[in-house]
C-alpha cells in the first residue's frame, strides 16, 4: 500500500500538469480565434503571392471555409503555449533530476523552444516563396492554378513540423552526447552517413519535390555542425566527480 501511494500521486501530479498544459493552449486558442481568416489570410500570402492574376484559391468542402482557418488557429495556439507546455513538463521531472541534469535541462528546453520557431520562420519566410515560386512557374498551359484551401493548410503544416523538428538537431546531438550515447568525434566520423540520411529524412517529411527536400537537407547538415560545436561542452565525462557525488548522497 505504501507503494502504491507515491504512483498514485504521481499520476496526480502529471494530471495536473497535463490539465494545465492543456488548459493554456485552450486559452491562446480562445483569445485568437476570433481573427481566425486573418491569420489563414496571412499563412496564405506565400501561395497567393505566387499566384498568376487568374488564379485563386477554392474551397471544394462547404465546411472547409470554416474548419480550415478554425484548424489552423489551433495548431497556432498550440505553437504560442510550446513555452508554457513545455515549462510543466520540466516541473514535473525536475525533483527527480540531479543538480548537473537541471542545469542541462533548462538551457536545452530554452533552446529547443527558440530552434522550434526559428525553423517554422525559416519554412515560412524561406522556403514558401522559393517552392510556391516554382511551382506556379511550372503551371503548364491552359492549366488555372486553384489550390484548395484544405490541401494547402495540410501542406504548410507538414512542412512546418518537419522544418521545426528538424531545426532540433543540435538538442539532439547534444543530449546523445551528454548521455554518453555517442561522442563529438565518432559523430564526426559518421559525417557521410549523416548527410546522406538528411536528404532521407527530408524526402519522408517533405513533400516529393526537389526544392523542399534540400532546402530541408542543407539546415540540417548545418545546424548538424553547429550541434557538434556545442556537444563538445556537454559530452559525458567518465568519473564525473559531481555526479558521483551526487549519486552517493542519494543512496546514502
Amino acid at each position: 500500500m505504501s507503494q502504491q501511494l507515491p504512483l498514485i500521486s504521481h499520476l496526480l501530479e502529471f494530471r495536473n500538469k497535463l490539465l494545465k498544459a492543456i488548459g493554456s493552449v485552450l486559452l491562446v486558442f480562445i483569445a485568437i480565434v476570433y481573427w481566425a481568416n486573418d491569420i489563414y489570410h496571412y499563412i496564405a500570402l506565400p501561395l497567393m503571392r505566387s499566384l498568376p492574376e487568374t488564379g485563386s484559391m477554392i474551397a471544394t468542402d462547404v465546411a472547409a471555409p470554416f474548419f480550415a482557418p478554425f484548424k489552423l488557429t489551433l495548431v497556432l495556439a498550440f505553437f504560442i503555449a510550446i513555452p508554457y507546455v513545455l515549462y510543466q513538463v520540466w516541473s514535473f521531472v525536475a525533483p527527480g533530476l540531479y543538480k548537473h541534469e537541471k542545469r542541462l535541462v533548462v538551457p536545452l528546453l530554452t533552446s529547443s523552444t527558440l530552434l522550434f520557431y526559428l525553423g517554422i520562420a525559416f519554412a515560412y519566410y524561406i522556403v514558401f516563396p522559393v517552392v510556391f515560386g516554382f511551382f506556379t512557374s511550372v503551371v503548364p498551359d491552359g492549366v488555372q492554378v486553384a489550390t484548395d484551401i484544405s490541401s494547402y493548410l495540410s501542406f504548410i503544416l507538414k512542412l512546418f513540423f518537419a522544418f521545426g523538428l528538424a531545426f532540433e538537431i543540435p538538442v539532439a546531438v547534444v543530449l546523445l552526447c551528454w548521455a554518453g550515447v555517442t561522442t563529438p568525434d565518432e559523430l564526426r566520423a559518421k559525417r557521410p552517413y549523416i548527410v546522406v540520411g538528411a536528404f532521407v529524412f527530408g524526402m519522408f517529411l517533405t513533400p516529393p519535390d526537389i526544392i523542399s527536400q534540400t532546402m530541408l537537407a542543407v539546415p540540417m547538415l548545418l545546424l548538424f555542425e553547429g550541434g557538434l560545436i556545442a556537444s563538445r561542452f556537454y559530452s559525458k565525462k567518465e568519473d564525473d566527480p559531481e555526479s558521483e557525488s551526487e549519486n552517493e548522497n542519494t543512496d546514502s
